[in-house]
């Protein structure tokens, strides 16, 4: 913000919350994808150099172009989805101990950093989905108030959608929220060979 207010005022970037949030910020910095505004310039020794998420189409300076891995992401349907009617009046509940199965799964703030650190994603971005979206697919597929996780294993269960991850574990070192999308993304491959046997 200090460079665009005082040394080049075209200088474009998305930025909102300032504070680790909505993942607006995202871009690689000293060569390692992050959020902008969680990273202290005090962590990064010498010059610091700043580009946009590699791997994707970049709009402007250090706009990438997030049309694709936003079309990825509403692919899964992100969203609950059921067959019976919901209890009149009421909302679905959920035990403590249903609930707690989504820690890890719902803080993703979607900002591409761990899909934009993995070689398979790079490899494959048409078809494999990357690791935030099968994060979010997870998170889904783990909520005890949905009732499609048969058809939601099946638009999963592909050789690219799902299974061109190789553990590589980019996705995991990079998160600035913590997460980590390979172990969702082991869960699933292991709920798709569960649901066969």
């Amino acid at each position: 913000i200090k460079m665009k207010a005082e040394q080049d005022s075209t200088l474009t970037f998305r930025r909102s919350c300032r504070e680790g949030i909505c993942g607006s910020c995202s871009m690689n910095i000293d060569g390692t994808n992050t959020l902008a505004c969680t990273k202290a310039i005090e962590d990064v020794k010498g010059d610091i150099r700043i580009t946009p998420l590699p791997n994707m189409e970049v709009i402007k300076d250090l706009v990438p172009d997030f049309t694709h891995f936003y079309a990825q992401y509403a692919s899964i349907k992100p969203w609950l989805q059921t067959v019976t009617a919901a209890p009149a009046g009421k909302e679905r509940l959920q035990s403590p101990e249903d609930r707690a199965k989504l820690d890890g799964l719902y803080e993703c703030i979607l900002c591409a950093c761990c899909s934009t650190s993995c070689p398979s994603y790079w490899w494959n971005s048409d078809k494999f989905l990357g690791p935030a979206i099968l994060l979010q697919a997870y998170r889904w597929l783990a909520d005890s108030r949905d009732e499609m996780t048969g058809e939601r294993l099946d638009e999963l269960e592909d050789p690219f959608r799902l299974y061109r991850c190789h553990t590589i574990m980019n996705c995991a070192n990079v998160c600035p929220k913590g997460l980590n999308p390979a172990k969702a993304i082991a869960e699933i491959k292991k709920m798709t060979v569960e649901r066969v046997a």
